[in-house]
């Protein structure tokens, strides 16, 4: 069977949401929650999600990045790059999903801050 399961009920906008806007939220009130808490010390910080990191013919490393952090310098940001397959690749529900989003972001805020990221967010479980 081809086609939409569901008929749409405003006509070129699905039903359901894609798996891409799922994790968009997901990373949006993870990251909107912590930046808010910490902002008088991050300062500007501007937040991305991208499908995938773009690794150099001669990486070496083995395993692919889940995020990005380049450290603003003058007037500009520093930037929080997520990359949403990687990421998804690891996890199997939404809960894990969750729990790997709020991880990874916790703990380059808390490189970013120089603290430990348990000092972060409550929720942070460095296991």
């Amino acid at each position: 069977m081809r086609g939409p399961a569901v008929a749409p009920t405003v006509p070129g906008r699905p039903e359901r949401r894609t798996g891409r806007e799922r994790f968009d939220d997901l990373a949006l009130g993870i990251v909107t929650e912590i930046d808010q808490r910490w902002q008088d010390r991050l300062g500007l910080v501007e937040y991305a999600v991208e499908d995938t990191p773009q690794i150099p013919d001669d990486w070496t490393s083995g395993t692919v990045p889940l995020s990005s952090l380049v450290r603003g310098t003058g007037a500009t940001p520093t930037r929080l790059v997520l990359f949403r397959r990687p990421i998804e690749h690891r996890c199997e529900t939404r809960t894990d999903l969750e729990a790997m989003l709020l991880t990874i972001v916790v703990e380059q805020i808390a490189e970013l801050l120089g603290i430990d990221a348990e000092d972060v967010d409550p929720r942070y479980e460095s296991d």
